[in-house]
């Protein structure tokens, strides 16, 4: 089969859909890897590692003209004319981008968007959403290091000793467990807010303080279990005391790294002007949920900015500035997804009896299928 890696064309977007050591796995299996001409540059990638593992370097036209298109995100609207009706098309679209979904359909592509994955064990190797929540949860920890004006760790120096810094993460998904265990390797003291209980554990045995709100009602402990591995929206009554305990941390706190988002929704605001505020001058938020809006009013997508003394960082797309490990995890993530859909003789096949690629499918026979 033809499989096509066109260079990523979207704003700040450095990563790759198939590296070199992917290629080598498909390229094996006897298929044909047609890869733009400088795909993988700015993932630390050059044309000749590809031509080493047996991929053709092509112009833009020869890789989105192939019978398959392995992409990290969505076509742009000039890159769907060079696509073919019938083009089989997997990379991270957006299932909750209903416009972009009609798009992809109006084009006649059969389409898979691999954040819309169960959370399953048996998923769990093509899990886009963790692989590269995980190298955010890290990257925010190391840009607020950056943006900090002192040291995380406590050091005792012959001039005087160094209070450690104090780090809040709210969100304890994987983005906010990575951001845990690195602050705690760089010495930070850590406490952690989430709306399920069942990650408590996990915190405390990365060396984070769990930031404790008792659920009242059976109403509020059936929404903080969360449904698949995703959290609920809480009944304003748990969020009000939530707020309170949250914001007495916030104040104290030197680093705070928000995580929380919901699929398909506006993050919810954790931090909110009054929180930012109370904070010491100097003071970092690195807000991951900043591509869907914030969990800071004050945050700014795609803009680093200094408010009431507070730097917020709204970085919307952190996994691409560490570019090729997440280029990495991503076309490992992509590969596993392939064995789905990848006959033995090579030949796509779309088996719909299959959970994850049901799930995963959005777009066939012009159609969007995602409800």
């Amino acid at each position: 089969m033809q499989i096509g890696i066109p260079r990523e064309r979207a704003a700040g977007e450095t990563r790759v859909a198939v590296t070199p050591e992917t290629a080598k796995k498909l390229k094996a299996q006897g298929h044909v890897l047609r890869v733009e001409r400088g795909a993988g540059l700015a993932a630390s990638v050059t044309d000749e590692a590809y031509e080493a593992a047996g991929c053709e370097i092509v112009d833009p036209t020869a890789a989105l003209g192939a019978e398959l298109v392995l992409k990290v995100r969505a076509p742009a609207a000039d890159e769907l004319p060079l696509m073919k009706p019938g083009t089989a098309l997997v990379g991270m679209l957006n299932p909750f981008d209903r416009d972009g979904l009609a798009a992809l359909a109006a084009a006649g592509l059969t389409s898979f968007a691999l954040e819309a994955a169960p959370r399953t064990t048996r998923a769990q190797s093509m899990d886009v959403l963790s692989s590269q929540a995980n190298i955010a949860g890290y990257k925010a920890v190391m840009i607020a290091a950056d943006r900090y004006q002192r040291f995380f760790p406590m050091l005792m120096t012959a001039a005087g000793t160094v209070k450690a810094a104090r780090v809040v993460v709210l969100g304890v998904g994987v983005a906010g467990l990575q951001a845990i265990a690195t602050a705690k390797r760089l010495g930070a003291v850590i406490e952690a807010s989430d709306v399920r209980p069942s990650v408590k554990e996990q915190v405390e045995s990365l060396g984070a303080k769990f930031i404790d709100v008792p659920y009242e009602t059976a109403e509020e402990k059936e929404a903080a279990e969360g449904v698949g591995g995703y959290a609920k929206p809480m009944p304003p009554s748990w969020l009000a005391r939530q707020q309170v305990e949250v914001a007495k941390r916030v104040a104290q706190a030197d680093v705070v790294i928000t995580t929380a988002l919901i699929p398909g929704r506006a993050a919810p605001v954790l931090v909110t002007e009054d929180m930012v505020k109370s904070m010491k001058p100097g003071s970092v938020i690195v807000d991951i949920a900043a591509p869907a809006g914030g969990n800071c009013p004050l945050t700014e997508p795609g803009q680093t900015v200094i408010k009431h003394g507070v730097t917020l960082v709204g970085e919307t797309n952190l996994p691409a500035l560490v570019a090729a490990d997440a280029s990495a995890l991503y076309a490992r993530n992509v590969l596993d997804f392939l064995k789905l859909v990848l006959t033995k003789e090579g030949a796509f096949h779309v088996p719909l009896d299959d959970d994850i690629v049901a799930a995963c499918r959005v777009t066939q026979d012009g159609q969007v299928t995602r409800a």
